[in-house]
């Protein structure tokens, strides 16, 4: 034993020569036999064609455009400030608009409830109207008038949005839904009610910019615009 520990001191740099070469032989093996199995995996794997924006483009129009129906592909616009004003009325006769002035209503107050129903319209407006786009709402408000007059309550909601298309139907939405709101509070009182002249007042942003009803806007906001 001594003698072997002695010839292993006398000869240590081959012996450390020969240790590093027999690691290198294993490391080179091993990386060969790895590259071979990667190699042969790559092989057995189909070839991926990579698809530019505009041949999909074609490509889902040459099959989907025969379509009677389709949702408005707004996948290539960028998303901008938006904004749109609806109103619409509602007639409801002297009997019911005196209760709801004097909030004497047997079912509770309808404009309260219209309001939070216009919330609600906003937010539910591509649930039900089929090709409208889901939209992230920003803030929606709505205002109702009573016109003694003709007994009437005006309704006016506004929508706001950072999307790729307009909230128009959003707003138009709100609107009914007020007014089918204060229709189902009033018919306990008198069935004989009329919601008529729904219709969108102003929309901004897009590529259109402004746009205003050409049939006049509400005196209050003729100063606006």
């Amino acid at each position: 034993m001594e003698i072997i520990v002695a010839l292993a001191m006398k000869f240590w740099q081959w012996t450390v020569l020969i240790a590093v070469i027999i690691i290198a032989a294993i490391i080179n093996f091993t990386d060969k036999r790895a590259k071979t199995k990667l190699k042969f995996y790559y092989k057995g794997m189909p070839t991926l064609k990579a698809i530019n924006k505009e041949q999909l483009k074609d490509w889902a129009k040459e099959i989907f455009k025969k379509n009677s129906f389709n949702m408005i592909d707004v996948s290539s616009k960028k998303e901008t400030f938006r904004r749109a004003l609806a109103s619409g009325k509602i007639y409801v006769g002297k009997e019911v608009f005196e209760l709801i002035k004097n909030k004497e209503m047997p079912k509770g107050d309808p404009i309260t409830l219209a309001e939070v129903s216009a919330v609600l319209g906003v937010k539910k407006t591509s649930d039900l109207i089929p090709l409208c786009h889901p939209l992230p709402i920003d803030h929606t408000a709505t205002k109702i008038i009573m016109h003694e007059e003709d007994n009437s309550l005006e309704v006016f909601c506004i929508v706001s949005a950072v999307a790729k298309t307009g909230v128009e139907m959003e707003a138009i939405m709100g609107v009914n839904a007020a007014l089918i709101t204060i229709y189902d509070l009033s018919k306990i009182v008198n069935p004989h009610l009329k919601i008529d002249d729904v219709k969108l007042l102003v929309k901004e942003g897009g590529k259109s910019g402004l746009w205003t009803n050409p049939d006049g806007l509400p005196e209050f906001l003729n100063n606006i615009f």
